[in-house]
């Protein structure tokens, strides 16, 4: 059951959209599923030190990686953030979330030409999936 709502959890929420995982991610660990439960729930903070868990136990689980970097940028730990990311793309350099989210802080810190970077990446692996549609959204935003 725990694994249905997981699933579904990733269906519908744009946190998860499809391809934004890797393949070396233990989406099952309990540890795990406590933190994405806390991030749909908007509790960043709660979600931050299970993260730290994950990651600890599972350093190559770049879906923790890219997790805790989206909970760090969500709670303006841009610094933390920023190293999270670089992991997981370390470990995944096609990870689809971490190069939203990370394209995302691009955006929000004015590095525009770091954020296009990401986007040019997320359009050659995956086209026009939901990943590049909301960077594009955000890159465009901040032109407004």
């Amino acid at each position: 059951m725990i694994g249905l709502v997981g699933l579904l959890s990733m269906i519908f929420d744009p946190a998860y959209a499809e391809g934004s995982s890797d393949d070396s991610s233990e989406a099952s660990s309990p540890l795990f599923g406590a933190a994405e439960d806390a991030i749909e729930k908007q509790d960043y903070a709660g979600a931050v030190p299970l993260l730290q868990q994950v990651t600890s136990v599972e350093p190559q689980n770049a879906d923790a990686w890219n997790l805790l970097g989206y909970s760090n940028r969500k709670l303006g730990n841009l610094d933390a953030a920023a190293s999270a990311y670089k992991t997981a793309l370390t470990i995944n350099p096609g990870h689809l979330g971490a190069l939203e989210y990370q394209g995302e802080m691009f955006v929000q810190l004015g590095q525009m030409d770091n954020a296009k970077h990401n986007l040019a990446s997320l359009q050659s692996l995956c086209g026009s999936c939901e990943e590049a549609t909301d960077l594009q959204e955000a890159i465009n935003d901040a032109k407004s």
